[in-house]
């Protein structure tokens, strides 16, 4: 067994899972990456140690600082696992409809929680922009600002990607996630191309983000008209997102993706999110599009305890019209 210093050695070095229905109803090799396994418990633990470590090595984050994010969620949780770690205040902005678990995990971890209405990015007091407000108002406080800091796309170009080329020892055809920040999607789809340009690189996008036609036709425009998914697709290029080498997007219906999620804890044991069904999806529909015999790495990002009052949950289920895909997954 490997021994590792602190928080932070522990994050990486996930597992390849080979994803059996998918690989046998597609003909390929489908595998996902599971970040749920990093020690706060998703992929998030990467951008944070990442963002962090970056700003103290520039010198931006003083010992005893206070470190301020605006997020839907996994960020600020690996935020406060790595504050708490380094010895730094950690304060969350998290906008006003995500899963209730989030907010009492971020606060059980010790960070500061500040919930602000959900407002389009447009507006100055969406979670982001309020967030970069309060770390500025505040001596020795750092906005990590996931969103356009490219540390964040860095971390995956140096760790997530190089580990995706070692465990398929190369033989990797296509690399399919969704986008939130852009980082995983930026950084590990830069670090593919450089080793096999060849290597097809996809967006999974779920309804209301604008990042499928951005990807597809280049231009901003939402497809759909919202989705249950947290955290992801969004109405606007990031720094992390932009030019980063993606060769496609495919759109992934909430039916889609829900009963995609619980096909996985039925026929596998895989206990996940949301966002980790879009993935899925989408490997899954990239897989078809690719024909039998080629491998497609895919991330699963997190956990389903995040979402256990809502996407694992029979009533919510019903209220979104969603309970029949479940059943069906």
């Amino acid at each position: 067994m490997k021994i590792v210093a602190d928080f932070l050695e522990a994050i990486g070095n996930t597992p390849l899972i080979r994803l059996r229905g998918a690989s046998e109803a597609t003909g390929c090799e489908i595998y996902g990456k599971a970040e749920f396994m990093n020690p706060g418990g998703s992929v998030k633990d990467r951008a944070a140690r990442g963002i962090v470590t970056d700003a103290e090595r520039r010198g931006l984050l003083q010992p005893g600082g206070t470190v301020v994010e605006g997020t839907a969620g996994n960020t600020g949780i690996g935020l406060a696992h790595v504050c708490r770690a380094r010895g730094y205040r950690c304060v969350i902005v998290m906008p006003d409809n995500q899963s209730p678990e989030k907010y009492a995990l971020i606060e059980a971890l010790g960070a500061e929680v500040h919930r602000v209405k959900t407002v389009p990015y447009s507006d100055p007091n969406h979670y982001q922009k309020v967030a970069g407000r309060m770390a500025a108002e505040q001596a020795g406080a750092y906005w990590t600002n996931q969103f356009d800091n490219t540390a964040n796309r860095r971390a995956h170009f140096e760790t997530t990607g190089p580990e995706i080329w070692g465990q398929t020892a190369g033989r990797i055809d296509a690399f399919v996630a969704a986008s939130g920040t852009g980082g995983t999607l930026g950084g590990v789809s830069e670090y593919l191309k450089s080793r096999n340009p060849r290597v097809r690189t996809v967006l999974a996008d779920p309804p209301g983000s604008a990042l499928y036609e951005y990807i597809r036709n280049g231009t901003l425009k939402a497809t759909g008209s919202g989705s249950i998914t947290e955290g992801i697709g969004i109405g606007r290029v990031t720094a992390n997102m932009q030019d980063a080498p993606v060769d496609d997007a495919v759109h992934v219906p909430d039916a889609e993706s829900v009963a995609c999620v619980y096909r996985l804890l039925r026929q596998e044991g895989l206990f996940l999110s949301s966002t980790s069904g879009v993935n899925v999806a989408g490997a899954i529909s990239v897989a078809r599009e690719l024909g039998p015999g080629h491998v497609v790495v895919t991330v699963l990002c997190d956990s389903g305890s995040k979402y256990l009052s809502r996407l694992y949950n029979r009533e919510w289920l019903a209220q979104k019209g969603l309970l029949e895909a479940a059943l069906a997954g």
